[in-house]
């Protein structure tokens, strides 16, 4: 995704423009995969989750609240992430037990 002024400008030729809301402001963002209601989805997460930490907070500073938000973001992304390595590793682990399994059985009935 590239973002840009609300002119447009420094955006990519080849997407469509979409215009989203985060946390009262609205940027025009060109997705670089062309998903627009994808594009929406995740400006509504990051406003979702700038105005749940803002509640807890005293000072509503929006750049403040963003890297919050990001780094919220990126710790979910993260464990998501181990979570998928873990599975993973488990599928790959059962699939070599299955290979084995599956050459004893080829072998017992030779």
């Amino acid at each position: 995704m590239t973002t840009g002024a609300p002119n447009g400008a420094n955006t990519e030729a080849s997407a469509q423009p979409v215009s989203v809301k985060i946390y009262n402001q609205t940027y025009i963002i060109r997705p670089s995969d062309g998903n627009v209601e994808r594009t929406q989805q995740l400006a509504a997460l990051v406003d979702q989750r700038m105005r749940e930490i803002s509640h807890g907070l005293l000072t509503a500073d929006s750049l403040k609240l963003a890297i919050l938000a990001a780094l919220h973001i990126a710790d979910e992304l993260d464990r998501a992430n181990a979570r998928y390595d873990e599975l993973n590793q488990q599928l790959s682990a059962r699939s070599g037990e299955c290979a084995d399994l599956l050459d004893q059985v080829l072998k017992a009935q030779k």
